[in-house]
């Protein structure tokens, strides 16, 4: 499987940006972090493919590098 780095969140993209800002509220900063890692790991387990995920974390870390 290859990283799909195209758009592909569909027309509600906004809509769903906003549900995982309102997941968020109310929660300490280690409770966000603990989300944020909860979700990467489900969506990590959901890709399933190890150089996807990988492909993922590089392109990611690269990003914060720029």
């Amino acid at each position: 499987m290859s990283l799909n780095i195209d758009f592909n969140l569909g027309p509600d993209s906004d809509k769903l940006f906003n549900e995982l800002l309102g997941a968020h509220e109310g929660l300490s900063r280690e409770q966000s972090e603990q989300l944020n890692a909860g979700l990467i790991l489900i969506l990590m387990n959901h890709i399933g493919d190890p150089g996807t995920v990988r492909e993922a974390i590089t392109r990611a870390r690269a990003a914060l590098d720029r």
